[in-house]
């Protein structure tokens, strides 16, 4: 999967698309005005991306292959059966779970998988809220902190008041409004209302 950047200087957008191809973008800014607000964010998880805008154009790009190098070769497919990417980690359980799991076909790792795998189905809905939830607080936080009606919109965006939230972003600089909205769409599209919000 292809991840897509956006990139903000102060209140406008300047870019969408590819890392490299954002950077390239921001960099152009930056260069014009060093003292910009260039900010650069995963377009799915509002994750901020840090950059060291300092140097040329190469220079920038070259830092910021090296991240993505990683990651390019762990998605290269290979011939034969694919590895699972088992991890082994401590999981403490009461006596009762593991007398449980041991009862069960293939052993405690198997059963805990399977009931992960269960728990994953079930609750795919409200995880998908859930993140689209913290994705938009973490743009809204990094964007639009100081814009009037802040904290209301957090709440409504966590209470899952669509139109209170829209609403009250309706007024703020139309980059960041429509980004936001764009981000807070998935959070209203379930049905369970999550109302504690993230401490930074």
């Amino acid at each position: 999967m292809i991840s897509n950047y956006i990139a903000f200087a102060g209140r406008k957008k300047i870019a969408t698309g590819d890392l490299l191809a954002v950077a390239r973008e921001a960099k152009k800014v930056f260069d014009q005005d060093q003292w910009a607000q260039v900010l650069l964010f995963d377009d799915t998880t509002s994750n901020q991306i840090d950059v060291d805008w300092s140097g040329t154009l190469d220079d920038v790009l070259w830092r910021l292959e090296g991240r993505l190098i990683p990651t390019a070769t762990n998605e290269i497919r290979r011939p034969g059966r694919p590895r699972l990417g088992v991890v082994a980690r401590e999981v403490t359980l009461l006596p009762r779970h593991w007398e449980w799991l041991a009862t069960q076909p293939g052993g405690a790792s198997v059963a805990l998988r399977k009931l992960v795998e269960q728990a994953r189905n079930v609750n795919q809905g409200k995880d998908r809220q859930r993140q689209a939830q913290e994705s938009a607080y973490r743009f809204l936080s990094a964007m639009a902190g100081n814009e009037p009606g802040f904290e209301e919109a957090t709440r409504s965006l966590f209470a899952a008041n669509q139109q209170q939230f829209e609403t009250i972003v309706d007024p703020w600089p139309a980059d960041i409004r429509d980004h936001a909205r764009k981000l807070a769409a998935a959070a209203f599209d379930g049905v369970t209302t999550i109302s504690a919000i993230p401490r930074p």
